[in-house]
């Protein structure tokens, strides 16, 4: 990869004493399952990629990491800058179409992995993909930073506020580039109205409105045998144990709390994240929390939140509401998933279609010299790529991922507790409440812990 990256980066991380303590407590984890598949394994005897190549490997290759990651953008668009070493997965019917993928492309057999750990060991990978469940992400991206490699992890980037305090220490500990897949803040149109609402173009900002969807009702599904591709014991991992049941793995996760935080830390990741851009507050927050209004599934299987109307105020007397679809603005217009900025003098609606405002005259401003510009990227994954080789700090950093993931939490520790609550973000810490700052983390199912 480029020389830029200072020398020997890992055999320093290596040697010094907080990464070796770390790496002792991981190997002397006892092994769950055989950690290289036979199906697929490293060519060692392939040359060294071009000092220019980022040497990657994945950890998670659910659709998500095989086909957004892998496949469209590491295989298909960026093939010249990445070499593709290995992959993960704790499903060998993932992991092992994902190896297919890379010899159809590449014309390269990659190595297979069933755990994390044996592919961070390989001195030749610089740079992981982290696409796991939520609860799987805080383990292998630490583990990854304290084996001097640098992280791509999807959003939301944490499955608790304790997490993601323990990555932005590791980050700034090793010096780790650390991206976080909340990729609207590469698209133009997300920027443009930022910067609109940050230099005063609406005038004073009275509110915000970041608007998801709902979470549908699920069926109850009887325990099952786990099918013989998936390793269910390691899926789980950190969280409790429970019985198999196929509509709470994959893409299901999302709608159990003891793996994820509904839709609430899956769009609201994202939009809350265009909230906190515009507000200025990436490394700040809320001060206060109410999601006491919000309704669970009573008749399903689901236990997070499946509407809800959370009202945030910042310190500076902003508020922004967080809510699923069905819910009114103040003025009585009307909008889908998206994020809608209302300030003294009009509004600006933003989302991945469209972008809208009270004047369309303000969507012509051109911004001058002594205006605020913020970051500037248009590609999520070649804003990593940059800064792997130039050592400066992504367009989602680590922190600004874990503040952002950290208003999905709260609201959600407010609806479980059926109570508002205060916040102080410069401690992170809940104001005078103790039962509410024992759920900023929680316990790790043996042998894993933070």
């Amino acid at each position: 990869m480029n020389q830029q990256k200072p020398i020997a980066r890992r055999e320093l991380l290596k040697y010094s004493a907080g990464s070796l303590a770390a790496v002792t407590t991981l190997s002397s984890c006892p092994q769950v399952f055989n950690s290289t598949a036979s199906s697929v394994m490293a060519d060692v005897n392939k040359p060294k990629p071009p000092s220019e190549k980022v040497v990657v490997g994945f950890i998670g290759t659910g659709d998500l990491g095989r086909w957004h990651h892998l496949h469209h953008h590491c295989l298909d668009r960026l093939p010249s800058q990445i070499d593709v070493a290995a992959v993960c997965d704790v499903d060998s019917n993932h992991v092992n179409e994902a190896a297919q993928l890379c010899l159809a492309k590449s014309g390269r057999r990659v190595g297979v992995y069933k755990d994390f750990r044996r592919l961070l060991d390989r001195k030749d990978i610089d740079a992981v993909f982290i696409v796991t469940p939520d609860h799987w992400h805080a383990l292998p991206a630490i583990a990854a930073m304290e084996a001097g490699k640098d992280v791509y992890c999807e959003k939301p980037l944490t499955l608790t506020i304790e997490e993601g305090k323990a990555m932005v220490a590791a980050a700034r500990r090793y010096g780790t580039v650390f991206q976080t897949g909340s990729q609207q803040r590469s698209d133009p149109q997300y920027r443009q109205a930022c910067e609109l609402v940050r230099n005063g173009k609406i005038g004073k900002i009275k509110r915000i409105d970041t608007v998801l969807h709902g979470v549908r009702p699920g069926q109850w599904q009887s325990p099952a045998t786990p099918p013989p591709n998936l390793d269910w014991n390691f899926w789980l991992g950190p969280a409790p144990y429970v019985d198999y049941r196929s509509n709470q793995v994959h893409y299901q996760f999302r709608w159990f709390y003891d793996y994820s935080g509904g839709v609430l830390t899956d769009w609201g990741a994202h939009h809350n994240d265009i909230a906190q851009w515009a507000l200025g507050t990436d490394e700040s927050g809320p001060v206060y929390i109410d999601a006491t209004n919000a309704t669970f599934d009573a008749q399903g299987p689901h236990t997070v939140p499946r509407d809800f109307d959370i009202h945030y105020k910042y310190a500076d007397g902003t508020d922004l509401f967080c809510h699923t679809q069905g819910q009114s603005y103040e003025d009585g217009t009307s909008f889908g998933n998206g994020v809608k900025f209302t300030g003294t003098d009009g509004w600006i609606f933003v989302s991945r279609q469209e972008i809208q405002a009270s004047d369309p005259e303000l969507l012509k401003i051109e911004l001058g010299t002594n205006d605020i510009h913020l970051y500037k990227s248009d590609d999520h994954h070649q804003n990593w790529l940059d800064c792997i080789k130039t050592r400066e700090k992504c367009i989602c950093d680590v922190s600004i991922g874990h503040r952002s993931a950290s208003i999905c939490h709260l609201g959600n520790i407010s609806a479980r507790l059926r109570r508002p609550l205060q916040w102080d973000p410069q401690k992170e810490g809940f104001v005078a409440d103790s039962e509410a700052d024992r759920m900023i983390s929680r316990p790790m199912r043996a042998p894993w812990h933070l």
